[in-house]
């Protein structure tokens, strides 16, 4: 994780913070995610675990595109959606912004190469 932060390249989107990098090796998945709702935004573990929770759906739900965009470059991705606000949005706010992420993921040019 701390290889991310030294050397990945960042992106944001309306809610999320995310630090990305390429890597040459084999995994056993085109893209890893790591999610991290900070506690000095959202207070509540309740609260932060329902955002983790609501994240990792609209991932789900939209994985595919990235999947394919990286499987048709022969890619393989590590990243870390790091949450930037201090509320708790509510799920469409939050699938928006993912697949927010995912389209600028897919049309990065460091990841077109």
């Amino acid at each position: 994780i701390s290889e991310i932060f030294d050397d990945g390249n960042t992106v944001y989107t309306d809610l999320f913070r995310i630090v990305w990098k390429r890597t040459d090796e084999k995994l056993p998945y085109r893209a890893q995610i790591a999610l991290s709702v900070p506690k000095k935004n959202v207070k509540l573990a309740v609260s932060r675990n329902l955002i983790k929770r609501r994240i990792r759906e609209a991932y789900r739900k939209n994985k595919a595109v990235l999947y394919k965009f990286l499987a048709e470059k022969d890619l393989f991705l590590i990243f870390i959606v790091i949450y930037r606000k201090t509320y708790v949005p509510d799920y469409t706010s939050i699938e928006k912004s993912v697949v927010d992420l995912i389209r600028i993921l897919c049309s990065n040019p460091e990841l077109r190469r």
